[in-house]
């Protein structure tokens, strides 16, 4: 194993909390009734414009060519806000598992569809960002998860029979899928959907079996 690309949200780090006070500042600002977490929770793993798109229509928010993008830009200023109070923690283990990847030499990279500069943000506040050679995000490319292009890109110059994609969701199961890439999931994400029924190699519940899992294939 030479090369490990991680998913970010639900699989490094619940980023739910933010996401959810967000969605509901946001829908505050436009006189509608606040949403549970659990249901923003749900929303999550096709990026920004999509979880915006579903919070809105889940409150009843008009959503159309004529209102998005301005409704899209207010829910990402919300976040920016949402982002200084650092209610973004990793799921335990995280760090002492990406600490012995980076001790063994292994590539580590990021794949998320959350636009480039939160991510960025949330590396850093972490002091996760010198951990990750990539960072691909979902503004960074014309494709995101699940289309393979982002995946591709972030495992640029390693033969993919040597590398690893880490995620949580249908999303990223089924971009590992189409990129051709060995897929690990993390039980305790955001799926929806019985991981029997997502294509994956691996599944873990504590990243203790994670490191031990690339330890035994290197």
């Amino acid at each position: 194993m030479k090369a490990i690309i991680f998913d970010l949200d639900g699989t490094l780090v619940d980023s739910v909390p933010d996401l959810h006070l967000a969605a509901n500042m946001l829908l505050e600002a436009h006189h509608c009734k606040g949403l549970e977490q659990a249901q923003v929770r749900s929303f999550v793993g096709n990026g920004i414009p999509v979880l915006v798109e579903k919070i809105c229509k889940a409150a009843g928010l008009p959503f159309d060519d004529s209102n998005k993008e301005a409704i899209i830009a207010d829910y990402l200023s919300f976040y920016d806000q949402e982002l200084e109070g650092k209610n973004t923690q990793p799921f335990a283990g995280v760090r002492a598992c990406l600490e012995a990847f980076r001790a063994k030499g292994i590539h580590m990279g990021l794949c998320t569809n959350k636009p480039e500069a939160p991510t960025r943000i949330i590396l850093k506040d972490l002091g996760f960002d010198a951990l990750f050679a990539t960072v691909i995000g979902g503004d960074s490319l014309p494709q995101r998860k699940p289309s393979p292009e982002p995946l591709w890109k972030s495992f640029e110059g390693f033969d993919l029979n040597d590398c690893l994609f880490v995620g949580d969701s249908e999303v990223d199961a089924a971009t590992a899928h189409a990129a051709g890439v060995s897929c690990a999931l993390y039980a305790q994400g955001y799926r929806q959907t019985p991981l029997s029924e997502l294509p994956h190699d691996f599944s873990f519940s504590d990243f203790a079996e994670l490191l031990a899992y690339v330890e035994a294939k290197l």
